[in-house]
């Protein structure tokens, strides 16, 4: 976990420095988010779990978005996640992605999932809706709900391999 902290860590540093070279560049914006996400329901091994009663977990995805001038925008998420069923664990997910606005507040999506120090990877389709928050002078622009479909292919040596789709809502602010 020591090793995570320090990667976040030299990652803000390295993109503050890069803000003021990307904003003077034409055309290309940094904003990001933060928020949370709470898995919904699972299938994974032939089984169905509902997260919410039979295994509550939540995670507190934070964004960093570069955008041009286009309709598509790279972002980079780091969700750390807090899982309540035994083992009760801590993971840390690296999700860079691919987001199209669509118009109207609407967004559609995809990420690359790897979470940090386990077998598992995968990807996350996603649709989001935005609204703007009122007043010009905050430093949050937007507030916003998003419905992923985490995919995952579990690959642990010597244990069967298992692949699982949950469904979870996220909800954030923009800036």
């Amino acid at each position: 976990m020591k090793r995570a902290w320090i990667t976040l860590a030299v990652l803000a540093t390295t993109l503050a420095g890069i803000v003021p070279l990307a904003q003077a560049q034409d055309g290309i914006t940094i904003g990001g988010h933060i928020g949370f996400v709470l898995p919904l329901v699972t299938h994974v091994g032939g089984r169905t779990i509902n997260d919410t009663a039979d295994q509550f977990s939540i995670g507190f995805p934070v964004g960093v978005t570069f955008k041009g001038s286009g309709r598509m925008a790279f972002d980079l998420e780091l969700v750390p996640s807090i899982n309540t069923a035994p083992p009760r664990q801590t993971t840390l997910t690296v999700h860079p992605g691919l987001v199209w606005s669509l118009g109207h507040g609407w967004g559609a999506g995809a990420r690359l999932a790897f979470d940090v120090n386990s077998s598992s990877w995968g990807f996350t389709p996603l649709v989001n809706h935005s609204w703007p928050i009122r007043g010009e002078h905050g430093f949050f622009k937007t507030y916003f709900i998003e419905a992923d479909l985490p995919v995952r292919f579990n690959r642990p040596v010597n244990v069967p391999a298992t692949n699982a789709v949950t469904f979870a809502m996220h909800f954030g602010l923009g800036f």
